[in-house]
């Protein structure tokens, strides 16, 4: 049996008021709010995903398609409830023991960030011609190295793009070893 949140899903668009009502919360301004208001009315959108529990979305984060390269896509934003981020939702939830939610072997399961970039990376790994034609082939994230690293992106390879953001924050997740040599373009409303 499970422990922690339920497992990923695809967002619907009777759950688009909550997503926005997530982000508002999860950040200082309502920017990325209003960046994945714009990513869908741009049909930029490839997929939303979300970690729901007790009722609520828990974790969101969304892929969006690249202008270039063709089938790359761009992980942002990433959102998890404020209130529930760090495994504050092990402290939080009665069926753990007071000594066990403080213990990082109990609080892992309840970090719905990290158990959707563990599933994100397992799609990856799978060797699935269903998962290899649902996925982009490639997917970049800005971000921390150390915390994205952990999960299959790799700033390692990602060193020969050339990108409007810096390169020291820039990783990609993709099958193989390869190091490519692209320029990329990220959808219009990263710009706006």
């Amino acid at each position: 049996m499970g422990v922690g949140p339920d497992t990923m899903r695809v967002v619907t668009e009777d759950q688009f008021d909550e997503v926005g009502a997530l982000l508002c919360a999860a950040f200082p301004t309502d920017s990325e709010a209003r960046l994945v208001r714009r990513l869908r009315a741009d049909d930029d959108m490839l997929h939303e995903f979300q970690t729901p529990w007790a009722g609520k979305i828990g974790g969101y984060f969304a892929l969006s398609r690249m202008q270039a390269p063709y089938g790359w896509a761009c992980l942002a934003p990433m959102a998890v409830r404020p209130e529930w981020q760090d495994g504050k939702l092990a402290e939080n939830n009665p069926n753990m023991t007071v000594r066990g939610s403080q213990d990082e072997t109990y609080r892992r399961p309840w970090r719905i960030g990290t158990r959707m970039l563990q599933h994100l990376q397992v799609l990856y790994e799978i060797p699935s011609e269903m998962y290899k034609a649902r996925l982009p082939e490639t997917v970049v994230v800005l971000g921390n190295p150390a915390f994205y690293g952990r999960w299959g992106f790799d700033k390692t390879r990602a060193q020969h793009l050339i990108s409007p953001y810096p390169l020291e924050h820039t990783l990609i997740l993709r099958r193989g070893d390869d190091i490519p040599s692209e320029t990329l373009i990220y959808p219009k409303a990263f710009s706006d």
